[in-house]
Parts: C-alpha cells; sequence; structure tokens
C-alpha cells in the first residue's frame, strides 16, 4: 500500500501506512487489553444467528449427540483466522486484497474473490434473516400492526430495523460499531450462560451422560443439512475471518506498526501489535464458544425433549421456550429483549463490514480509487445504505428467517476451504520467517487445517453417501 500523502487525505487513515502514526505496542497484559476491539465486533456476528438460531435448532433436532461439531467447529477455525490477521497487520492490507493475489486470476481479481461475490449473494438470504429474526422478536413483544408475527407487523418491525440501522452506522466510524456490539455481546452471552446453570435445578436438567453422549463424534441421520449449516455459521467462519482483517486495520493495529522499512524496530512493533492481535482472537474465540456451548446445550435440554424444532416465522416464539419452560412465563420478556439486542448487534457487524467488503471489491476491479478516501467514502455510503434494504427485501420474500441463515451458512462452508487455501499461500509466500518461529502456534494452524478439510469432507460424504462413515 503506498505510503505517499495526499492534500486530501485525513490525519488517520487506517488503510495507509506512513511513519507519523507509528505507535509501541503495550508489553503488559493490562495495556493489551486496553487495546482489544475487533474481537468484540466479530462475535457480535457470530453470536447473533448462528448462536441463538441455528445452534439452538441443531440442538433441538438432535440432542446433545453433535455436541462434539460445536466444540471442535469453533476450536479449528480460529488459528486460521490469526495467520489471515497477521499477514493483514505485517502487510497492511485487507483479506480481499489477499485473495486477489491467488492464482488463478481470473480479470483483474483472484478466482477466490469471484468467489466471495458468490458466497456474499448466498449471505444476503442469511443478513435477510437476521433482520427478520429481529423483526419477529420485535413483533411479538409489540406488533404495532396486527397481531404478533402477522405479515404487516412483521414487515412494519423489519422496515425500522433497517432504517435505525442505517441512522446509526452513517458516519461509518469503527468506533461506533465497537460500543454497540460490546455491550450487547456481554448482555446475551451472561443471560444465557446463566440459563445453562440453572437447568440442573430445573425439569430439564442435564447430566454427565448427556455430555458423554455428545462427544461420539457421530452425526445421526437426518441432522447433516443443520450440521453443516451449522459448521458453517457458528464459531469463526470464513466471512468473519475475512471481515476481522479490516476491523484490525481499522483499530489501528497495521497503521501503529508502520510501513515495512526493514528495520529491527518495526519488526519489534509487529511483534508487539501481533500479541494484541492474538490476545483479541483469544478473547473473541472463548466467548463465542462459551455462548454456542451455552445455546446448544439449553435447545438441547429444554426443545428436544419436547420434540420442539423452531421452524418458520415461529422460530423466536420456539426458542423462546428455553427461557419460558425454565424460569416461568415472565422470562419470555427477557428473552425477546435479548433476542432483539443479539439479533441487532449482529445486523450492525454485517452491516457495518460488508459495504466495505464491496467497496474494496470495487476498488480491485478498477472501477474506484480504494486508497483515495473521498471516493471510498462516499462508495462505503451508499452501500451502507443499499445493502441493507437489500437484506430487508430478501427477508419480506422468504419470510424464513432459519431456512434463509442456513442457505447462508452452508454458503460459508464451502467458502472456508477456498480461504484456507489463500492463507497458506499468504503465509508461505508473504510473511517473514521471523514471524512464524513458534512451534505451537504452526502445530495449531496445520492441526486447524487439516480439522477443516476432514470436517468439510466427512460432512459431504454423509450428505451424498449416507451412513458411508458408519455414523
Amino acid at each position: 500500500m503506498s505510503t505517499k500523502d495526499t492534500p486530501h487525505t485525513p490525519v488517520e487513515d487506517a488503510y495507509r501506512l506512513r511513519d507519523e502514526d507509528v505507535r509501541e505496542a503495550p508489553t503488559t497484559m493490562r495495556g493489551r487489553l486496553r487495546h482489544l476491539g475487533p474481537g468484540i465486533v466479530l462475535t457480535a456476528s457470530v453470536v447473533g444467528s448462528g448462536e441463538l438460531i441455528v445452534t439452538t435448532s441443531l440442538g433441538a433436532q438432535a440432542g446433545f449427540v453433535l455436541l462434539w461439531m460445536v466444540i471442535v467447529g469453533a476450536a479449528v477455525k480460529v488459528w486460521v483466522q490469526m495467520e489471515l490477521a497477521r499477514w493483514a497487520i505485517l502487510r497492511g492490507k485487507t483479506a480481499l486484497a489477499g485473495y486477489a493475489t491467488v492464482p488463478p486470476r481470473i480479470g483483474r481479481m483472484g478466482w477466490i474473490n469471484w468467489l466471495w461475490i458468490g458466497l456474499d449473494l448466498a449471505k444476503n438470504f442469511q443478513r435477510g434473516g437476521v433482520i427478520g429474526g429481529t423483526a419477529a422478536a420485535c413483533s411479538i413483544l409489540w406488533p404495532i400492526v396486527g397481531q404478533p408475527l402477522s405479515s404487516g407487523s412483521l414487515a412494519t418491525w423489519a422496515v425500522i430495523v433497517t432504517v435505525v440501522t442505517v441512522g446509526l452506522l452513517r458516519s461509518n466510524r469503527y468506533s461506533v460499531v465497537e460500543f454497540i456490539t460490546t455491550w450487547s455481546v456481554a448482555l446475551f452471552t451472561l443471560s444465557t450462560v446463566a440459563l445453562v446453570l440453572v437447568l440442573p435445578f430445573t425439569p430439564f436438567a442435564y447430566d454427565g451422560g448427556d455430555f458423554a453422549g455428545g462427544l461420539s463424534f457421530a452425526i445421526p441421520a437426518g441432522t447433516v443439512g443443520l450440521a453443516v449449516a451449522m459448521f458453517g455459521s457458528t464459531g469463526v467462519g470464513a466471512d468473519d475471518m475475512t471481515n476481522y482483517t479490516y476491523w484490525c486495520l481499522e483499530k489501528g493495529y497495521a497503521r501503529w506498526t508502520g510501513p515495512d522499512d526493514g528495520s529491527e524496530e518495526r519488526a519489534r512493533r509487529a511483534e508487539g501489535w501481533i500479541k494484541v492481535m492474538q490476545l483479541d482472537v483469544f478473547v473473541s474465540w472463548l466467548t463465542c464458544t462459551v455462548a454456542t456451548l451455552s445455546f446448544y446445550v439449553v435447545g438441547a435440554s429444554v426443545l428436544h425433549p419436547q420434540g420442539l424444532v423452531p421452524e418458520g416465522n415461529d422460530v423466536i416464539t420456539t426458542v423462546s421456550r428455553m427461557y419460558t419452560d425454565t424460569l416461568g412465563p415472565w422470562a419470555e420478556t427477557l428473552f425477546l429483549g435479548g433476542a432483539i439486542i443479539v439479533l441487532f448487534s449482529t445486523n450492525i457487524a454485517s452491516a457495518a463490514a460488508v459495504p466495505r467488503l464491496w467497496t474494496n471489491t470495487l476498488g480491485l476491479l478498477g472501477v474506484i480509487d480504494w486508497h483515495d478516501v473521498r471516493v471510498r467514502a462516499r462508495v462505503l455510503r451508499i452501500f451502507t445504505v443499499c445493502l441493507p434494504v437489500l437484506w430487508l427485501c430478501m427477508f419480506l420474500f422468504v419470510q424464513s428467517p432459519l431456512v434463509m441463515m442456513q442457505i447462508g451458512a452452508i454458503a460459508t462452508g464451502i467458502f472456508l476451504l477456498a480461504v484456507l487455501f489463500a492463507v497458506w499461500r499468504l503465509r508461505t509466500r508473504e510473511v517473514d520467517a521471523r514471524f512464524k518461529r513458534s512451534g505451537w502456534l504452526t502445530a495449531a494452524f496445520v492441526v486447524s487445517s487439516a480439522s477443516i478439510v476432514a470436517l468439510a469432507a466427512y460432512t459431504v460424504l454423509e450428505a451424498f453417501v449416507p451412513g458411508i462413515s458408519g455414523g
């Protein structure tokens, strides 16, 4: 990325590396904790639709038997995310810019960029589902027009959610996104963990045998589709890894590291800010894993024994039974308020990230100058308005949040293999050996890569050749 300044460039541009923006990295745990943030934004995207709806639905349908996939699915992806983010900090470039260098190139971009475009078109269904889920929770809590979950009430709330989202993000400031997502993730995750801890004292108690059965590494017949969707949408997905590089850059990790002048000082700063990023990733992973397990366990303990599987626009009502059946009718309001918070924060995270990726894509295609701050900001504002409206239309057309989320989630699982290939190439060709000296991190990345390929192959074989793995 060029470090040459221009008359119209603001003092701070997250996507430009300049000597005057250099800052020393903190060396203490307290100092590093003060510079966390990108992982919180990522967590808001992950904890929302994936955990609240898809993971809960999987638990409701399969019971505890797929608990192993929740754990493994969340654990194996985080090391790929960390590798990609390290490359972004060292190079000062976005993930899409990295994908564009992976051959074969098709026109101005690499094949993975075009695959991302296909993924994002499918993800529009998932994002529409998030708007629909938020609207459904609002409709049950306060119908406004007609009866709860009526078409008029859903449409009205979906429009309101979209308008509020666009209004909050009109400045396109990273700090706004981080503030909203931090509070929403904290509130709803804590409430769900508390519910899991209360379950042993209710008629829906779980025991050690349930967890033992959940670690049998089997996928029962009839749950493959939902399992694939869960693997794609829970934990850190391929699109989340891609988005994370933008948040790392906008937080300032690369800008504070500075341009690569080959000096020892720059390498030392880079190592310092990479350590901050790694802590950020760990905190995000821990939060996502705890939230994922909590939603799954509650779905398996409360909904599965009753044969309640979330479907259609009743998904929010069914999921709310996790709270009302254990705490009483009064808990429905508590759940709906929390659901609105977490789904809306997911919508905020998507509406903030996706316009950046599309603006970057136009830059890679040569349609706009990505390095012109004014042009980039103008195009970003246009996408920030147009894309949420598109997602709104997708929901009004399909009217089934769970199905919409599963469509996007399966596409994300496919894209994950392409991202894995890109990360290996970028790591091999563009990351100096100095930053790859940690043997245990390298081993974790290798195991992570092998696990992703194995899980992908397993689910595909189960989908097309039922029973081939003996499950």
